[in-house]
């Protein structure tokens, strides 16, 4: 298929298009700077994205978005964040809801901080979202691209969990104190953190996308999610260090304010029912086995 690709330079978005073009499909990736061959530009803040560049895409992938955790939220950062989600998903699901062959699916990226935090509480896509600014951006995200779905696109809504890679990511900015023997769990570690590795979250988009059965939210998280104690065991053993310094929850609130007490201490134990049903199969469906496997590919 022709595919378009939105957030192509980011960890998912790179892993991505590489299996996609290995797979044969051709890929035509969103920039914001000047295009080079198989790039089209746009310009979201601005509104910019010519409609006649897109006649022949048969799916699209949006994975664009600021990173949640690159620094406290401040109301202007607050503001970014839902700009970069929102803004550009409705851009793009307008534009190609506005094509006389509109593309028979569309991918956008979503994140399981939508639940808000559920304690022990099972999740899955027929739960109901929660409370917080997380939850609050999470559905006005998947709302933009409300447009496309009208239009009969498949719209699929890719809720993430955590991606394990080296390369980037919450396990990237975890790696350097844990190597040094100063990781420990965060809080009392009683708080569910789903995931899922970076192979397995590039399966997951591409069954999205070919899947015809998948609509709506999907939970794209492993089967088996862990605590924040559990993470931080695992995480010690396969690096082979003590993890005997916990993060107080006080200290955590003190650096990062409610960027902590959303996406550190929040809990969500999402399971992947949608994806379970399509007979999707995890490569990596247990956590030490996926740490392993990220820290040395």
């Amino acid at each position: 298929m022709k595919i378009l690709v939105a957030g192509s330079s980011g960890l998912i978005g790179t892993a991505l298009c590489s299996r996609l073009e290995r797979e044969g499909h051709e890929v035509v990736r969103l920039v914001r700077r000047e295009p080079a061959q198989g790039e089209l530009r746009w310009d979201p803040e601005a509104g910019e994205l010519e409609q006649e560049t897109l006649e022949g895409i048969e799916a699209a992938v949006h994975l664009g978005g600021r990173n949640i955790a690159a620094g406290r939220w401040t109301a202007a950062v607050k503001e970014q964040l839902r700009q970069s989600r929102v803004q550009t998903t409705q851009l793009l699901a307008t534009r190609l809801a506005g094509l006389a062959v509109p593309p028979r699916v569309l991918v956008c990226a979503s994140a399981v901080g939508i639940y808000g935090h559920r304690r022990d509480e099972e999740l899955d896509e027929e739960s109901d979202t929660g409370e917080g600014f997380l939850a609050e951006l999470g559905r006005a995200w998947e709302g933009a691209s409300a447009v496309a779905a009208e239009a009969g696109i498949r719209v699929v809504q890719a809720r993430l969990g955590i991606v394990l890679s080296r390369r980037g990511g919450a396990l990237a900015k975890m790696l350097l104190p844990f190597r040094l023997g100063l990781g420990g769990k965060i809080g009392d570690g009683r708080q569910y953190v789903s995931w899922i590795s970076l192979e397995d979250a590039v399966a997951a988009l591409i069954c999205a996308v070919e899947n015809d059965a998948l609509r709506g939210p999907v939970n794209l998280t492993a089967s088996q999610p862990v605590t924040n104690a559990e993470l931080t065991r695992t995480l010690g053993r396969v690096l082979r260090r003590p993890t005997l310094l916990p993060l107080p929850v006080f200290a955590a609130k003190l650096v990062l304010g409610e960027l902590a007490e959303e996406g550190l201490l929040a809990s969500q134990r999402a399971r992947p029912t949608r994806l379970l049903e399509a007979g999707f199969e995890f490569a990596y469906p247990e956590l030490e086995g996926a740490l392993r496997h990220a820290l040395t590919s």
